[in-house]
């Protein structure tokens, strides 16, 4: 009997893993992480041990499994940790979105994680690069010869012209750049497209990428940016890539791709452009995700009220 439990529970596991990758659209990475966190929740429960579904999970059992969590009473590969306040928040939300499909799916009545309250996170603003050191980070890259020197000069400059972000990037296609358009056909996060235009200096050099490409990948695929022996670029090739850059341009600790994402929509607000339109270009779901980037303005008008009034 515990053995059939323990298959019929791993088949709903990953009918919900499937369901989050064809109807949701979530990244790999992320059902990756959702999948690890069912499991370590499910060897938590016991289930097995006492012949017994998800249908006997309690709300006390789902809270008991977030404390220990985050006290790191639990193993995780091998070894105990404290985990952040942000993945506690991220684990709780995998299982509660696991049992809203196991309740849709009428295989429970109630959702047991549905009213806990994850960890409080810290307020973090968005981390960017000023635009003096914008200017002197592309304005070095650009000097750079040969095919990579033009490579490495547009991926910096396609994201932070455009605020793509580094999957984005990696997984751009040569027929989703238009430029007789000039826009920029984007596959974001949970399927959905959105198209950013093409600023007259960045097509200039998407066209002397494009002829210098032409001659390195012969026609074996469509990604638009590829390595030196033509091959589709990784993660991690660009992420070295942007912290290369960067460290010799600011001081900043986080220097990852997406602080160059950061950088586009904060500097777009800094000119004034309307938060609305910042919104669908960064592809955000919701105004919320984009209102964190007016903390940035108002934490910089304080500054300067402060430095500049007599009774600040």
């Amino acid at each position: 009997l515990a053995y059939v439990i323990k298959i019929v529970e791993m088949i709903q596991i990953e009918l919900f893993l499937k369901y989050l990758s064809s109807v949701k659209r979530y990244s790999e990475n992320t059902i990756i992480a959702y999948k690890a966190d069912l499991y370590q929740f499910y060897e938590f429960c016991g289930l097995e041990r006492n012949n017994e579904d998800f249908s006997r999970v309690t709300t006390k059992l789902v809270r008991e499994w977030v404390v220990a969590e985050m006290r790191g009473d639990l193993r995780v590969n091998g070894a105990r940790g404290k985990l952040s306040a942000a993945s506690g928040k991220r684990k709780l939300s995998s299982i509660k979105a696991f049992f809203r499909f196991l309740v849709k799916e009428k295989v429970i009545e109630v959702n047991p994680a549905e009213n806990i309250s994850g960890p409080k996170l810290p307020k973090r603003l968005p981390v960017f690069v000023r635009e003096e050191e914008m200017e002197c980070t592309l304005d070095d890259a650009e000097k750079k010869k040969g095919f990579s020197g033009l490579r490495d000069f547009l991926i910096l400059l396609m994201a932070y012209d455009t605020g793509m972000r580094r999957s984005e990037i990696i997984g751009l296609k040569v027929g989703n750049v238009d430029l007789s358009r000039r826009c920029i056909r984007v596959f974001g996060k949970g399927g959905k497209w959105r198209e950013i235009p093409i600023v007259t200096e960045l097509m200039q050099d998407i066209e002397c990428y494009l002829d210098a490409r032409s001659r390195v990948v012969e026609g074996e695929h469509d990604m638009f940016f590829v390595t030196d022996k033509g091959k589709p670029l990784y993660a991690n090739f660009v992420y070295r890539l942007v912290t290369k850059e960067l460290e010799s341009h600011t001081s900043l600790a986080k220097r990852s791709p997406h602080v160059l994402r950061h950088s586009f929509a904060t500097h777009l607000l800094d000119n004034g452009a309307p938060i609305q339109g910042i919104k669908e270009l960064l592809g955000h779901s919701s105004l919320a995700a984009t209102q964190v980037y007016t903390h940035n303005s108002v934490e910089k008008m304080l500054k300067i009220f402060k430095q500049a009034h007599p009774r600040a």
